[in-house]
């Protein structure tokens, strides 16, 4: 395996910091669910009271993202850190004395409003890295998502289970706004040097909000769908199985299988697309069902799929962050992740549903197919796309060949490069006509 991609992609100025300060400020965001449920069941209420404050805060999120990344695209990064850090402070110093209602609609507020951290991670990762450059550099990205879900969530059982789950609200809070202390310090770009570096006003939605775009989001919001109903199956078929104790060490084992994966996608010579990745995803999870007798046997079965986790979700950041124009790569990358959370919220109940009706062995069979369905109605879409490009490429190539010595064939190489490397596909206008798209793509 050649790994000299990534040495590559971590020697560039800038992102080593980046990837750094995005596994810690990511702790606090991957225990904000556990904490949150952990806080109203010791208020007294039950699993779908605290259901309904994840709820908010999850649908918050999802409508706040976008929102979120406009605003960057027009005044840049700091005053939305300022504004989401301010308004995280005010959230978590609160939340914790807020009786239950006034709770449920402080948590839509604080969702919306919540510091957007993985997609202000990925759009610096577009800005901090060249195209060829960019599948290491979202591996790496995903890679470090585990490692803080790996800590978050664990983390704050414990330490809610040792004090208090009041003490351990105030915990995450203060995390989360260290988080945006630091971002605001580092002040991460969210353009290349070689891109305007002045925000400028975002382009029309439906000049660049695309079917092929949807597509990609689609397929975004399907793998984790699929990601968040393993979870919650994997959960259930421990306990029917009287394994409960082992659950830890599977869902562990699972978010290893993701780093391996991870890594070895962003070593690949020719990965797949997301949209193929995603597939592949869901068919893999449905039959996780049959190792369902034993914790290891589980452990085992869950292999292929926790392998396609991160190269899933960092192939869906790299195209999203490819297609769209420089200017509005914020909101691009705030409707990506608002695709990943809106498939976290269908797979989790679903799932549930699912296993309330059947058996827990089947909360895979569902979620996977319904994630590999979703991908395989958007995929014709991106197919046709790429043979349109394949066609293109090959059609300026074979015209730039038969020109004069003395043609200039700048434009076809320029062409060239974008089909390699993922971006511009077919389009032969000079870089001189739009050079921050193609560096956008």
């Amino acid at each position: 395996m050649d790994l000299r991609p990534y040495r590559d992609a971590l020697a560039l100025p800038g992102l080593r910091p980046l990837l750094l300060v995005a596994i810690l400020a990511r702790v606090p965001v991957a225990a904000t669910a556990v904490v949150m449920t952990l806080h109203v069941l010791d208020l007294g209420h039950r699993y779908f009271a605290a259901g309904l404050v994840g709820a908010a805060m999850t649908a918050g999120s999802a409508l706040g993202a976008p929102l979120l990344g406009r605003l960057v695209d027009r005044r840049g990064i700091r005053p939305m850190l300022l504004l989401t850090t301010a308004v995280s402070a005010l959230f978590w110093v609160t939340a914790p004395v807020l009786p239950y209602p006034v709770l449920l609609g402080a948590a839509f507020v604080g969702g919306l409003l919540t510091l957007p951290v993985f997609s202000v991670v990925r759009q610096s990762i577009a800005a901090l890295v060249p195209p060829p450059q960019r599948r290491q550099a979202y591996a790496l990205d995903s890679m470090s998502v585990e490692l803080s879900f790996m800590v978050g969530p664990a983390g704050a059982v414990a330490l809610a289970t040792s004090f208090s789950p009041t003490l351990t609200m105030y915990g995450v809070g203060g995390g989360t706004v260290l988080a945006g202390l630091i971002l605001l310090v580092l002040d991460p770009p969210t353009r290349a040097r070689d891109e305007e570096t002045t925000p400028v006003q975002p382009l029309p939605r439906r000049q660049w909000l695309t079917p092929r775009l949807i597509g990609l989001l689609a397929g975004g919001a399907a793998s984790t769908l699929v990601i968040a109903g393993t979870d919650v199956a994997v959960v259930a078929v421990l306990r029917d199985a009287g394994q409960v104790d082992w659950t830890g060490v599977v869902l562990a084992l699972w978010a290893s299988y993701s780093l391996v994966g991870g890594f070895t996608y962003g070593a690949l010579s020719r990965p797949m697309p997301s949209l193929i990745l995603t597939v592949v995803l869901g068919l893999v999870t449905i039959p996780v069902g049959l190792g369902s007798g034993e914790w290891w046997l589980l452990a085992l079965v869950l292999l292929p799929s926790g392998a396609l986790t991160a190269p899933t979700i960092a192939a869906t950041a790299d195209a999203v962050s490819r297609l769209v124009p420089t200017s509005v790569r914020g909101e691009a990358m705030g409707l990506h992740g608002s695709a990943m959370v809106v498939g976290v919220a269908i797979g989790a109940p679903l799932t549930g549903a699912v296993i309330d009706a059947s058996a827990p062995a089947w909360g895979f069979a569902a979620t996977g197919l319904l994630g590999a369905l979703i991908a395989l109605a958007v995929l014709p879409t991106e197919l046709r796309h790429q043979r349109s490009a394949a066609v293109s490429g090959t059609t300026v190539t074979l015209t730039a060949a038969s020109t004069p010595d003395s043609a200039p064939v700048r434009p076809s190489i320029w062409t060239s490069e974008s089909v390699s490397t993922g971006g511009s596909i077919g389009r032969s206008s000079p870089p001189s006509v739009d050079t921050a798209r193609k560096r956008a793509r």
